[in-house]
This record gives C-alpha cells, structure tokens and sequence, in this order.
C-alpha cells in the first residue's frame, strides 16, 4: 500500500545533524518531515563525546542548551584530559577542563574564559541525542517517522519525491517536499542519488573500539579520574573516555601500521594493556565500535532541490568532536536559508551560499584534524621504552613525553580557533566590499582573532556585567539585525528599505565601544554580513545582495 504525504522540508536521518535542522527550521515556521529507519527508543552508538561552544551557542537560541548542560557525567566529575602510562598508571600531564558544575563560572586553565555564552560540554550522544529527540517531537511543526527508510528520490523544477519504506510492515509512502536534506551519515543514500562523490584520504588511522561496562574500573586508578584518558606505552597506546562517570567507558585501541584486520587484534588483550589491569580484572564488553579514521569530502553537497550535511558530506577524524559539531553547524547555515526563501522574504538564489560557504569551510578543517591525527600518531610511536621505569631516566621520560602531550593537545580540547574563528569568505550573499583593506584574521584550531570583517563571527558580548547582564547573542532578532553602537545615525532608510522588500530587519542598539564600526548587519547564524560607519549610499543594492539578488 502506498500513500502519500506532503511537506515542506523532509529530512533524512534524526541523529544530532538531521534533529538540529529539523528544529532549527522548525523554530523559523517551517514544516518538517524527518525519516529515521531506527525506532523509537533505539540508542544511538556511544560515538561522539563532545558538543562544542558553538553548537551550544546554536542549541541555547533553541532552548535545549539548559537540558543538555544537565546530562552526562555527574554535575562534579572532572572534565579533565589525563595522559598515564596505562589507565591505572602513572599521571604524564593532565589539560584541566571545568567539571559541568563549575563551566561557566571556573576561570583556571586553558579551558576556561571562553567568549561565548555557552561553553564546550563533554556530553555522549548516547544522553546527548535522546535530549534533542524528545525537544523536536514536542514541537508542533515536526512530524518524526520512526522505522521509515528512504529508498529513492526523484525531483523535478518544483518538488522532490522520496519514497519511504516502512522498516516494520513493508508498506511504503511517497513523500512530496519542496526541498529534501540528507542527514543520513556516511553511507547516505541521498549523497549517492544526487551524484556527490567524496574524496580525499581514505584511511588515516584504524582504530579497535570497545564499548564497556567494568563497575570496578573507576576505583582501580592511582590518579583523579578524568573524562579522557591516553594511555601512552610502548606496549600499546590508546585512549578511554568516561561515558556515565560510574561504569560504562569507550576504549579505542589504536592500531598501529600493518595492523589492518581489526579482528586479527586479541581484543581482550588490547583491553587490558591499555587499562593496565590483569586476567582477574572483570568487564563487560557491551558493543564493538571498530571504524577507520578518514579525511573525505564530498565534491558537491546539493543538487538543485537536495542538500547533504554532516557525515553524508563529510568524513573525517572525530578529534575533539568536530565530525558531529561541522554537521550542526551545516545544518544552522542550511535551515537559515532553506527558511528565509520558503517564508518567502529571499530568493531560491539564496541557497547557493550553502555549498558556497560550508564545503571550503569543511575542507580546510577536514586538514586541521588529520594533520593533528598525524602528530598524534607520530608521538603515540614515540613513546621510549623506559617510561614506566623507576628513577631519574624514567621520570624525566615521563616529564618529557608528558609536556609533549600537552603542547600537541591541548589547541584539541580547548579549541577556540575551530569553534570561532572560521570565516565565509567567498560567499555570494556577504557584502566583502564592505570590509574596505581589513581581511579576515587567520586562525588556528585553538587560537582565534575577534573580527567584525564580514563573513566572520560576530563577536560575542555581554550587555552590561556578565552575572547580571544579558548575553549579544540573546539580543539578536530571529533573521537579518542591524546593530547600532550611535544612536545619532538615522537607520530609517536601511531599515524601511528592508521592509519594503519584505526581509526582516531587527534594530538593536549597543554600547558605543562594543565595535569598532557603528553599523554591523548580522545574519540569522551570527556571522557578520555587512559593516559601516554610517547607512550605505547603495541600500537597494545592499538588500538585494542579503536576499540573494533580488530586487
């Protein structure tokens, strides 16, 4: 039997990506299907443990920042980074990060004083994509078929036609929807049915991943216990990651060069060298999460009427999570643009800045982290062979490798560059004239410039003392907003000329010395779309450009 059913938006896949577009657009007004072939209740896999400042910036504007910030690890336990030479070893260093109870009022170490009013917090998706299923089934614009699987997809000059297999009794439904967006992770049907091929590097690291339960384990370490812990041994390297604080952990072997069958590794034996526990140590493996570290990025990310994000676009090493994190902020730029032109203030021209914008920005930080999977590999094979040794040679191995450790991995973990300070610099719908000589600054993944170059994130400010002032971001209109550090400059005519071509346009007045320009246009994402010292002599021309051409 085949029915048919009809929609603005049908997105496929409710894992994070897919469930923040879905809510995204949403909160804009826009009506959306979203096709999950897991069920209901179906966990998702312990994979991604991490969301960072800026998808919380964008989980905050849609009320889900609180509920999130509230689950995981138990509100005190340590959010720390630990290199030991075994997980029950000897402590090498040790990269601070604020226990969820202290995150945003804590002020030491390198994690901390963050410009945003959210923060990075350590959550896995276990707990993390459970929060924004049930945030997105209550709100009223989203209907999620769960067991539904697409099949195929067509698509003409005005609709997509999907089909939707019904995984429990066969039946299918032909979905119609104006647009259609692939959130269905690496092996997306949709990227293969819009003709995206990914490329770059197909294996970059192989890694032995098993997820645990061992009751016992928390109370056998020598040192605090911490939310990641490298075991760094010339017997075997690898890295355990706190999952519930209490008894479930995820352990990911590394496999070394020549080691490409996962199963020709004794598990059990790579299990407990990495602990550093014997044959009487008792666990559960409750999953194998084995999977190959890549660096892959499809050479198109839409066709016509069909989008990809996330995973169905990019593949790459999930280093400091950025694999999920680049798949939410895909999506916060996707719904944005699919909204202003389905709410009808933007043209279809406006789509354009997706692939325009987030392919460069998903190439350059698909390098960032395998350059750093590099490093990490290099100094995993590095490890001397003295470094459990008692005595001076040892302790200064263990001094050594430990500040090596640190120097490597803490731009990871305290990624400000990544979250802040990637730039659209070619893209169609940002006025870069108006930038006059300035350029944007360069960045790393941990450091970062504050810029109001346009194409940049706008800076993030409290208006008036942090405790009891308000957050910029908070400020914000829902669409375009003018900002204004001088009250004396007439905006009417920006402002009426917005109107008259129907796109929203919100006023906000800020202090004078916020920035360094008294006009700032922000778009919907908070990336700056155009600056000034005073109301452009070409405002038509302005207004076009934001609405992608129109007139």
């Amino acid at each position: 039997m085949t029915r048919i059913k009809e929609t603005s938006v049908l997105i496929v896949g409710a894992g994070p990506v897919g469930l923040t577009l879905a809510m995204d657009l949403a909160w804009r007004g826009i009506d959306v299907v979203v096709a999950e072939a897991r069920a209901r209740e179906e966990p998702p896999p312990p994979k991604c443990n991490h969301v960072s400042a800026r998808s919380m910036e964008i989980f905050r504007r849609l009320g889900v920042a609180g509920k999130l910030r509230n689950a995981g690890l138990p509100p005190d336990y340590a959010n720390d980074i630990s290199y030991r030479t075994s997980f029950t070893g000897r402590e090498l260093t040790r990269i601070p990060i604020p226990c969820r109870r202290d995150r945003h009022d804590s002020t030491d170490g390198p994690d901390t004083g963050w410009p945003t009013p959210e923060p990075a917090h350590r959550i896995n998706q276990i707990f993390l994509e459970p929060i924004l299923f049930d945030h997105a089934a209550q709100m009223g614009r989203i209907t999620i078929l769960s067991r539904g699987r697409v099949t195929a997809m067509t698509q003409d000059d005005h609709q997509v036609t999907a089909t939707l297999e019904n995984l429990d009794d066969g039946t299918t439904t032909q979905v119609h929807c104006q647009y259609l967006v692939g959130c269905d992770g690496a092996s997306s049907i949709i990227r293969k049915s819009i003709g995206a091929k990914l490329s770059g590097d197909a294996v970059i690291s192989r890694n032995q991943s098993s997820y645990i339960r061992a009751p016992s384990l928390i109370g056998l370490q020598t040192e605090t216990p911490a939310w990641a812990t490298f075991s760094l041994n010339p017997a075997r390297s690898g890295n355990v990651y706190a999952i519930d604080g209490v008894e479930r952990y995820i352990i990911h072997n590394y496999l070394r060069p020549g080691e490409e069958d996962f199963d020709a590794i004794d598990r059990d034996w790579g299990i407990r060298t990495i602990l550093g526990v014997d044959d009487s140590f008792e666990y559960e493996i409750l999953a194998n999460e084995d999977w190959i570290g890549r660096r892959l990025v499809a050479d198109k990310f839409r066709d016509r009427r069909a989008f990809i994000c996330g995973d169905a676009a990019h593949i790459w090493v999930p280093y400091g999570g950025y694999g999920m994190n680049a798949g939410i902020a895909d999506a916060a730029n996707l719904s944005w643009l699919l909204a202003a032109h389905l709410n009808g203030w933007a043209t279809a021209a406006i789509l354009d800045a997706f692939e325009a914008e987030r392919q460069p920005i998903t190439e350059q930080v698909s390098h960032f982290v395998m350059n750093h999977a590099h490093a990490m590999a290099s100094q995993r094979g590095a490890v001397p062979d003295n470094i459990e040794d008692d005595g001076p040679e040892g302790e200064a191995a263990r001094a050594k490798l430990g500040q090596q450790a640190y120097d490597l991995n803490v731009q990871q973990y305290c990624a400000a560059g990544l979250n802040f300070g990637y730039f659209y610099d070619h893209s169609p719908i940002i006025d870069h004239a108006s930038a006059g000589a300035d350029t944007a600054p360069g960045y790393t993944m941990a450091d970062y410039t504050p810029s109001t170059v346009p194409g940049c994130r706008l800076p993030h400010a409290w208006l008036g003392e942090r405790r009891e002032g308000r957050s910029l971001y908070d400020a914000l209109g829902p669409e375009y907003t003018l900002l204004r550090t001088d009250r004396e400059i007439d905006v009417s005519p920006l402002l009426d000329a917005a109107a008259a071509q129907g796109m929203p346009l919100t006023l906000l007045d800020i202090p004078g010395e916020t920035f360094d320009h008294a006009l700032v246009i922000v778009r919907p994402d908070q990336h700056i779309a155009w600056r000034g010292q005073a109301v452009p002599a070409n405002i038509k021309t302005l207004i076009g450009l934001l609405r992608a051409g129109s007139s």
